[in-house]
């Protein structure tokens, strides 16, 4: 089940958006696994993914900070388009991603 269309109210001003995300489409051969999401975030939100398993919520995370790349779709902070920006580079615009899993620091 893909994620249609999360898209928080579009301010009339886009100066105060740190993060913005704008029509990400993923797919993984045929399937969409995530459809046209746009996503903005001002100054100062909390903004969290809800849905089902399989909606896309992850996948949408992980094409933010950069783990996976979009099909389709673009990717700011502030004005600057990080869509293609690897990980590292997102991070020194200050872009993070810490797994849960404690499983990266087993031996």
């Amino acid at each position: 089940m893909a994620m249609n269309n999360i898209v928080t109210e579009k301010p009339k001003e886009r100066e105060h958006l740190v993060l913005r995300t704008e029509n990400l489409v993923k797919k993984y051969g045929k399937r969409t696994v995530v459809s046209h999401v746009s996503i903005d975030v001002k100054q100062g939100e909390i903004v969290g993914l809800l849905g089902p398993n399989g909606a896309g919520k992850t996948t949408t995370f992980y094409m933010t900070v950069g783990l996976i790349v979009p099909n389709e779709g673009e990717i700011f902070l502030g004005e600057q388009n990080i869509t293609n920006f690897p990980v590292y580079k997102r991070a020194q615009y200050g872009i993070g991603y810490l797994a849960q899993e404690p499983s990266i620091f087993r031996k």
